[in-house]
């Protein structure tokens, strides 16, 4: 291009179709607008993570494991673990909202706050500054909901507000904040999959599932909607791959709050009952029993002596509505029975063939709770890796605290699942007694680790456990 210099070839881009940088040039036609729209949903992006990420927490877990012979020759050798995970600063004055899995059993908790730019100062490097480590204490743990609540000495801390989860979409954008694989404050995006979902049936727990990536150690972090308020707190993923998948889940801002208010006012979070087991009911359970309608509650079991017994609750029943409103599967009815206070009287509606019967039936305390036994286990000491389990000897008061076994000859008792054990298909559950394994009775927790030693990886596993007073085998390959 002869005699083309900074004007012409500036001329030249105004005239020819170029693409510079993310503004394209029009061949004869000039430099159309820039893409506002797409300039102003990115720079709400921007703010929206401006607003959160200040709110946003690491945590970290430390405490000790006993380390097997295949890991060393000297007996009684100690190794120092560590598990990271994320969290969310809910109160100014320093309550944290993190997951139970990434605390349990921990003997120092830390949380990284994060590097706050001072106002007026210039930002002179796109690497963010580290944020303070505090010393955090662990005020309450709710296994069954994966909750934890943490409590740092500090004060004026930005903190993030819950949505209300039952708001929620499908379709509806979030962002998933937290430190995946370490890396302090990430955020990612996606959108809400399914705003309720089970992932067993009757499940009376529920999770918002997300496409926004969720990798290990986002657990605890918050996702929050396009107002940046909490709608859930990222607990899990399924996967193959060990990433993301788009399959991730969070426990639901209500639920979160319910716990968070209970284990605030007593240390732990306290479930009603009324002695009766439910099924969500399908068109083949209706005609088999010869049910009134073919959706709904039945209850499938009445525990002997429990207050629906009394009550005049029976097997077969179909529970129309609790405290006046309509029942349509298991979880809404086990989390109805859950709210109200020790004591209280709920009202049920039955359906028993043809009659329609008012039955007031008293609510008690749920007393499986699977926190409970969390308090009786420490890392360091009762870990089964190869099950993924703490465990600890039913013995003594243990014993006496627990409900009555029908594993009667020693036993162990399986206080809480460890947030990196096995996956297999059936896995144990706090209050799950073991008895034997491969036909070997187990006597306490010295017994397992006996039995566990003289085993291989890829070994058959077949494990006789006592679940809520009756007998089961869970079989695996050990890993």
């Amino acid at each position: 291009m002869k005699g083309t210099g900074a004007l012409g070839l500036s001329r030249l881009l105004r005239h020819c179709g170029l693409m510079v940088g993310m503004a394209w040039l029009v061949c004869g036609q000039g430099a159309p607008e820039p893409p506002r729209r797409l300039a102003t949903l990115s720079e709400s992006f921007q703010q929206l993570a401006r607003l959160v990420s200040p709110s946003v927490v690491k945590v970290t877990a430390v405490g000790y494991r006993q380390l097997d012979e295949a890991e060393t020759d000297e007996p009684g050798v100690a190794a120092r673990q560590q598990s990271a995970g994320s969290g969310v600063i809910i109160s100014a004055d320093g309550l944290i909202v993190t997951n139970a899995h990434v605390v349990i059993g921990a003997q120092r908790v830390q949380v990284t706050l994060p590097a706050l730019a001072e106002k007026g100062t210039p930002r002179r490097s796109a690497v963010k500054p580290q944020g303070r480590i505090v010393r955090g204490e662990v005020v309450g743990i709710d296994l069954e909901t994966d909750v934890a609540v943490l409590r740092v000495e500090e004060n004026n801390l930005s903190a993030l507000k819950f949505a209300d989860s039952e708001l929620v979409e499908q379709g509806e954008i979030v962002l998933a904040f937290g430190s995946p694989m370490g890396l302090d404050n990430s955020v990612t995006m996606g959108v809400v999959s399914s705003a309720a979902r089970q992932l067993k049936p009757d499940d009376p727990m529920i999770y918002i599932q997300t496409d926004a990536p969720i990798n290990p150690g986002n657990s605890g972090g918050p996702l929050v909607n396009a107002q940046g308020l909490v709608v859930g707190i990222n607990t899990l993923i399924l996967t193959q791959s060990g990433g993301s998948e788009g399959l991730g889940f969070a426990v639901p801002s209500n639920i979160v709050q319910n716990v968070v208010e209970q284990i605030l006012k007593s240390g732990r979070v306290i479930r009603g009952e009324i002695g009766v087991t439910v099924q969500t009911v399908n068109s083949y359970l209706a005609a088999g029993l010869r049910l009134p309608r073919d959706w709904g509650v039945v209850i499938s079991d009445v525990e002997p002596g429990g207050p629906g017994e009394k009550a005049g609750l029976r097997v077969g029943d179909l529970i129309a509505s609790l405290n006046g409103r309509p029942m349509e599967n298991a979880r809404q009815f086990n989390v109805n029975v859950y709210r109200p206070a020790i004591g209280e009287t709920v009202q049920l509606e039955i359906l028993r063939g043809k009659q329609s019967l008012k039955v007031p039936v008293s609510v008690v305390e749920r007393q499986d709770d699977a926190s409970f036994y969390s308090e009786l286990a420490s890392r360091e000491e009762n870990l089964i890796p190869e099950f993924g389990v703490f465990a600890v000897d039913l013995s003594g008061k243990v014993r006496d605290q627990v409900a009555p076994q029908r594993i009667q000859a020693g036993g162990v008792l399986v206080a809480s699942k460890s947030a990196d054990g096995p996956l297999i298909e059936e896995t144990f559950r706090a209050g799950d007694i073991i008895g034997m394994i491969n036909r070997h009775p187990v006597a306490n927790v010295g017994d397992l680790r006996a039995l566990l030693r003289k085993m291989k990886s890829g070994d058959p596993v077949a494990v006789q456990i006592e679940r809520q007073g009756r007998l089961r085998f869970i079989s695996f390959e050990l890993p």
